[in-house]
């Protein structure tokens, strides 16, 4: 029997980036999306995340874990600080948006970038980033720089402006990072127009499925 995965976004935008993710690397599994995307509006004009954010946030994630769910994924990096705080409300495994994608930063070391198109999820990357760092003995310098452009554009349907407002900051860290972190899921749609050069750039989707998959199975 294959295994259902539940995938909680907070945003439209978040969708298609880790449905290609799952498409690509585990077309076996099967997916159980839920969603609230008055969380996403709700943050981008307040800028703060409520406790009734939060409670709609575990309402929605436990609509995925009724409906079957081996395993629950969040797709927006703007909640992961508070998922350590209610997973254990769960009988399956939680895991944030970009947990495997920080630890797998930090293995790099040395300057990491951070891009993000919301405002939120740039100091809440950061954090994280620093914190995952310290946990690992690991001394890192992170520089971050949020376009509100982008997502603005993203919403609009202007895709073309998203991943070039994206390329932009890319290229610019590029000169001084030896790492570079895309914070959102709807961000990894910019890479399909990008060229790669010789600095790794790491996107959640595709090393979070990766990871959600195995602890489905443990």
């Amino acid at each position: 029997m294959s295994k259902k995965i539940g995938l909680v976004h907070a945003t439209m935008n978040s969708v298609e980036p880790i449905l290609h993710a799952f498409r690509t690397l585990h077309p076996e599994v099967d997916l159980i999306n839920v969603m609230d995307e008055g969380l996403i509006w709700e943050l981008n004009e307040t800028n703060q995340i409520t406790h009734s954010m939060t409670r709609r946030l575990i309402d929605i994630a436990s609509k995925a874990e009724e409906a079957g769910a081996d395993a629950i994924l969040l797709t927006c990096s703007s909640f992961s600080p508070y998922v350590p705080g209610f997973k254990h409300l769960f009988k399956v495994p939680i895991l944030s948006s970009d947990e495997s994608m920080l630890n797998e930063a930090v293995k790099f070391g040395g300057k990491i970038g951070v891009i993000a198109t919301v405002e939120k999820a740039g100091p809440t990357t950061t954090n994280l980033l620093y914190e995952t760092a310290k946990e690992q003995g690991k001394t890192i310098e992170v520089e971050t720089v949020v376009i509100k452009e982008a997502f603005q554009a993203l919403q609009k349907g202007n895709q073309t402006e998203h991943n070039e407002l994206i390329h932009a900051e890319i290229n610019r860290l590029s000169n001084s990072c030896d790492v570079i972190l895309l914070a959102q899921y709807s961000m990894a749609r910019a890479l399909d127009t990008y060229e790669r050069g010789e600095i790794p750039i790491l996107t959640g989707p595709e090393v979070s499925a990766n990871a959600i998959v195995a602890l489905a199975g443990e």
